[in-house]
């Protein structure tokens, strides 16, 4: 009579997967690993976020000092901290993991100070954010940023338009198509913020901008907190207002 060994169960293959992927991740420079990890842990969620082995495991990389791994490591904690909470409606991942989510915090502020690209200090800040918890719109805030344009729309009750804001080397003025495609639209000029007038988190990003050496991002943020006119029925509107409203 022979006897098999029993099937694994799914939690145990699951937590081998998992392991698999982090330590394949912490190695640096495989760009699969980190793809798949965003994957069945954010995006379809195959594989469980709240599992011992994920924030402490990611804070281990963002504490590491190699930059760019530290960087993913931030990225990815950030967004799935964000997406529990608003998927859950409740904190409590953030909860359970206290004292890894502090490491996350303090290691994602630590390497905003010492980074010198443009886009990678944004997506810092946008981890930074994330990880702060308070807000859950900051991806669409930094990506605007980083791409020098938004997508909104028009707050006008009735729909009036979708618009596109633009700021950076193609100027500073919103339009109502992509000016990406062609060259011959209306297009209106913003209105950025007095940084002087500047309060609450867009004083703070503004502030911080400037003391880790990131002037353009800091003017950037001016514009994204500044106002827009809607091409249709040019009424302006608060660019971060349409940002929190699109992120709803």
């Amino acid at each position: 009579m022979t006897t098999s060994s029993p099937a694994p169960r799914a939690d145990d293959a699951d937590s081998d997967r998992l392991r698999a992927l982090l330590e394949r991740a912490a190695k640096g420079r495989d760009s699969q690993a980190w793809s798949d990890l965003w994957t069945e842990l954010y995006h379809n969620g195959s594989l469980d976020v709240t599992h011992p082995l994920v924030l402490p495991t990611l804070a281990d990389m963002a504490e590491a000092d190699k930059a760019d791994l530290a960087a993913s490591a931030l990225h990815l904690a950030g967004a799935l901290l964000v997406q529990a909470d608003q998927r859950y409606e409740t904190r409590n991942l953030r909860h359970q993991y206290a004292s890894e989510v502090t490491r996350l915090l303090g290691a994602a502020n630590r390497w905003r100070q010492v980074t010198a690209d443009r886009n990678d200090y944004c997506y810092l800040v946008e981890a930074a954010l994330n990880l702060e918890g308070d807000i859950h719109w900051a991806e669409d805030l930094i990506w605007g940023v980083v791409s020098e344009e938004y997508e909104l729309e028009c707050p006008d009750p009735d729909g009036c338009a979708s618009l596109w804001v633009i700021t950076g080397e193609r100027g500073f003025f919103s339009a109502a198509e992509d000016y990406a495609l062609s060259d011959d639209i209306e297009t209106f000029p913003l209105h950025p913020a007095d940084p002087r007038a500047l309060e609450g988190l867009g004083r703070r990003l503004y502030d911080l901008a400037l003391a880790d050496g990131h002037e353009e991002v800091a003017r950037a943020l001016t514009y994204a907190f500044g106002e827009a006119t809607c091409p249709e029925c040019e009424q302006r509107f608060s660019v971060v207002g349409q940002i929190v409203a699109r992120s709803s």
